[in-house]
């Protein structure tokens, strides 16, 4: 049987925005992402629509070698799913990115974290919000509301499996430079213990 697996990935943009989620996380990656494919040719996730403006945030695709992951540091971590549960998550962000106009960055959420208060906000996501709302087709996975989880909440998940740790520019799976954005079709993904360029 074909197994299938999401991408997940932690970074550090190293932006001052980061930096002061960082005073409070203590923690080095503080941004996370969700692609569907290992070259990750398509990462999705909640954050800023202009890359020097944080204050304008929504639905977002982000590039490997673009805006703020140029000099971005991270762990990329694979998590193997039934036939089904891909499907419903690719459905999920499908569905989500053709309504992208209407989701909001959830700033106010952040600051519910903080106080442990679960602020469930229709149509608005930061970004571990919106990873764990993905993983959540797979029903038991999590064990909080998506909107309590933090990035720190989904790498302490069960069964991740790190294939990489380093500056996300030097990401071995790549296919080359010229990626084309792809609409959910995807190849058999394999494990693959790459080196750390850290």
């Amino acid at each position: 049987m074909e197994e299938n697996k999401v991408y997940i990935i932690f970074t550090d943009t190293g932006t001052l925005f980061t930096k002061l989620i960082k005073l409070y996380t203590k923690k080095p990656l503080n941004h996370v992402s969700i692609s569907f494919d290992k070259q990750l040719t398509n990462i999705f996730s909640f954050g800023r629509k202009k890359p020097y403006n944080p204050f304008i945030g929504g639905f977002v695709r982000e590039r490997i070698a673009e805006g703020l992951f140029k000099n971005a540091k991270c762990e990329v971590y694979s998590y193997s799913l039934s036939e089904w549960e891909y499907n419903q998550m690719q459905t999920k962000v499908s569905q989500m990115e053709a309504e992208k106009e209407l989701y909001k960055y959830n700033l106010l959420g952040l600051f519910a974290i903080m106080l442990n208060y679960n602020l469930d906000r229709k149509k608005a996501f930061f970004c571990s919000e919106f990873v764990a709302t993905v993983l959540n087709e797979k029903k038991g996975l999590l064990s909080k509301s998506p909107s309590l989880c933090t990035p720190q909440d989904l790498l302490s998940m069960n069964e991740l499996e790190l294939i990489y740790k380093g500056k996300l520019i030097y990401y071995p799976h790549q296919e080359n430079e010229n990626m084309v954005e792809d609409d959910f079709h995807f190849g058999k993904s394999i494990l693959y213990k790459s080196p750390d360029f850290s």
